[in-house]
């Protein structure tokens, strides 16, 4: 018969953060509060301007609907509880709610990390395969690739907790973590290369320089999140270990949950006539309604 160990799980963890240096954690508390405002603010008008304008429904939208949630999502999981132990003398959070922030955390990352690479095969139908651009990203591909990025990344964060529930040797556990790492996390970034490789080669052919800026236009802001994305964790990850690597570890991480999420909307507002268009036409459009 197979005898079940007793464990015991703590209460609570202690959570150190920047308590080492109290009088930053008032300011830190303001600049990430506002930055979480923005975030939501700004991903939430995405959201509502795609939704809402007809011109904006279209496959690349439909992804940055997706990634707005994600952002929103992801912030929300970590940034509340952050504030609440940077603003009392509390620095504290339970079991329960330690293992649910990881793996929610967890489950959106990984999504995020596919939904990245659903979007630069976009990108690549767009650009290398225009005339059949509508007949390959079609809505009900769209809305599968979506569903597969949200289920996979769920899947990779529950199936520890599920051998860990029914008592397998939990030695297992980190062959799992590295093979779900690579199919999560490498196998995104592999396939990112390879669609922009193949856009940059067709790039190349074009003659006339509206051609060049066109496609430009058309990756730059995907380009410019993947970068701030997976700089954040190969960053975090790859860095060798030295006396301060624990302090910039902090920072980075810092930088990936909470601004990470706020410069997505803007990256993709600032530099896109479109959304900038549809945005300022569903504003006026409120205002004259008002009026009468």
């Amino acid at each position: 018969m197979m005898e079940i160990a007793s464990v015991s799980f703590p209460e609570v963890f202690i959570l150190l953060g920047f308590s080492e240096r109290p009088s930053l954690e008032p300011i830190l508390f303001i600049f990430v509060l506002g930055i979480y405002v923005v975030s939501v603010l700004g991903n939430g008008i995405i959201i509502v301007v795609s939704c809402v304008d007809v011109h904006l429904h279209t496959p690349m939208y439909f992804f940055l609907v997706n990634l707005s949630f994600l952002d929103i999502s992801f912030s929300t999981s970590i940034v509340p509880q952050f504030l609440i132990n940077l603003w009392g003398p509390q620095k504290a959070i339970s079991y329960g709610g330690c293992v649910i922030q990881f793996y929610i955390s967890h489950w959106l990352g990984a999504t995020e990390c596919v939904l990245l690479a659903v979007m630069a095969y976009d990108r690549y139908a767009a650009i290398c395969r225009p005339l059949h651009y509508t007949a390959i990203m079609h809505p009900k591909l769209c809305c599968s690739l979506a569903f597969a990025s949200w289920l996979g990344g769920l899947t990779t964060s529950v199936m520890p907790l599920i051998m860990q529930l029914a008592c397998v040797d939990t030695s297992f556990n980190e062959v799992e973590m590295y093979v779900a790492s690579f199919i999560f996390v490498v196998l995104p970034l592999g396939l990112i290369l390879v669609s922009y490789s193949r856009i940059a080669w067709a790039v190349l052919k074009i003659r006339s320089a509206e051609g060049w800026r066109k496609a430009f236009n058309t990756c730059s802001s995907h380009v410019a999140v993947v970068a701030l994305f997976y700089g954040s964790i190969l960053f975090m990850y790859l860095q060798p270990a030295r006396r301060n690597s624990h302090e910039e570890a902090k920072l980075v991480a810092l930088f990936y949950a909470v601004v990470t999420p706020m410069l997505n909307p803007l990256i993709y507002t600032l530099r896109n006539k479109t959304v900038k268009k549809a945005l300022r036409h569903i504003v006026l459009e409120n205002c004259d309604s008002g009026g009468t």
